[in-house]
């Protein structure tokens, strides 16, 4: 069975960082994308950066670039996003999900969620 898990939320002043953790199960990365989303309330679900283990690329949201770093483990089966300079409206539930590709392919596995919220 695949599993996500999302962990390492929290509540954290302005301008300070997290590091989320995607742990998996059931599956290797490799040869799979790690996508990070995320959703505010009242907004729709964006998405905010993505590692393809077939090359080692990464994309990110306009909205985080130079503030977060998305990062594999191999060995630990685990993708990670490391956050600084947060902002208030970084405030949402993050998850991350599987596909094949960044781009193109579906999302096909989904974590739970975890919750980050900044304070101003």
């Amino acid at each position: 069975e695949v599993q996500l898990v999302e962990s390492g939320g929290g509540l954290v002043q302005a301008g300070g960082s997290l590091r989320l953790s995607c742990a998996a199960s059931g599956f290797t990365f490799d040869g799979s994308a790690i996508g990070w989303f995320r959703q505010a309330p009242g907004k729709e679900r964006e998405g905010v950066s993505c590692f393809s283990s077939s090359d080692g690329s990464t994309d990110y949201a306009d909205s985080v670039k130079g503030r977060f770093t998305i990062s594999s483990d191999d060995a630990k089966n685990t993708v990670y996003l490391q956050m600084n300079s947060l902002k208030p409206e970084d405030t949402a539930v993050y998850y991350c999900a599987a596909a094949v590709r960044c781009e193109g392919t579906p999302w096909g596995h989904w974590g739970q969620g975890t919750q980050v919220t900044v304070s101003s």
